[in-house]
């Protein structure tokens, strides 16, 4: 990925599942990703990066081509405006969720983004419900989407999206408040996921499960430097979070108030994964 601010141009690793796997990583979790990469300089920079946070590239295919990237460019406010070209992620099939299957039926936690073929993640969400053990999905609908098969909803945990993304989703005028916020992760439960989450940028989260209750957790304020990758900072180390045994006792609200804290570091500084912390204050 580039970033391009005050004709300052950065070339660094990023991609939504990779910034989050990275980020779990970086936090200490037990992390694999399972995408592909092209035979070209960014794909041979791209598998060291992985290797040398700890992220496990056992899955991760080469193919003839171009590596995904995206260009970013950031304002002097810190906002982002980003363009993808999808390349070698759009060729991950479903062939490759079943060479992935004891992977991903032995993990704690799968995270997954709209960066790949729609009917490959329905595929995994599938062979995920199937192995029958308590592995935590989360679903992160990005880059933004207008529509989704019903079905996907009912194979989902937490069904994570943000404001621009829950607008085009589910055709609502305004998802800028937390009231709005609400009702928008009302009509994700609606939809068949256990939870329905929308992040807020420096507003926070707001998320609500079954039950119908609204929660509103709020981020630490910072000065920002460049918002880009904030997302997955959070879906990333809340992924982490949950994961780790060790925390059972922690609410959940409490791990998403320390994910909203680790996505708020990470924007005062430029870059993605670059600007991912290694420690987290509980």
């Amino acid at each position: 990925k580039q970033w391009y601010q005050r004709r300052v141009a950065i070339t660094a690793g990023g991609g939504k599942g990779a910034n989050q796997a990275v980020m779990a990583a970086k936090l200490g979790a037990k992390t694999a990703l399972v995408g592909k990469l092209g035979r070209d300089t960014f794909g041979e920079n791209y598998v060291e990066n992985l290797k040398n946070v700890g992220v496990d590239i056992s899955h991760v295919g080469r193919v003839e081509g171009a590596s995904g990237v995206a260009t970013i460019t950031v304002d002097d406010n810190a906002e982002n405006c980003i363009v993808i070209v999808g390349g070698a992620n759009n060729l991950l099939s479903e062939a490759d969720v079943q060479q992935a299957g004891e992977l991903l039926a032995n993990s704690k936690v799968v995270v997954f983004q709209m960066e790949v073929p729609l009917a490959t993640n329905i595929a995994a969400l599938k062979l995920i419900k199937e192995a029958d053990k308590e592995i935590v999905t989360i679903y992160n609908a990005a880059p933004a989407t207008d529509s989704l098969p019903e079905e996907l909803y009912g194979l989902v945990d937490i069904f994570c999206v943000n404001e621009s993304e829950a607008e085009k989703l589910l055709g609502l005028d305004s998802v800028s408040s937390t009231e709005e916020a609400g009702v928008a992760a009302g009509l994700l439960v609606k939809r068949g996921c256990k939870m329905g989450m929308i992040t807020l940028g420096a507003n926070g989260v707001v998320y609500q499960d079954e039950s119908g209750e609204n929660v509103h957790v709020v981020c630490p304020k910072v000065k920002a430097v460049d918002t880009t990758g904030a997302g997955d900072a959070f879906i990333g180390s809340l992924a982490c979070l949950l994961a780790d045994s060790s925390l059972e006792l922690l609410s959940f609200r409490t791990k998403v108030e320390i994910a909203c804290s680790v996505a708020s570091e990470s924007v005062t500084k430029l870059g993605t994964q670059s600007s991912y912390p290694t420690t987290y204050k509980s």
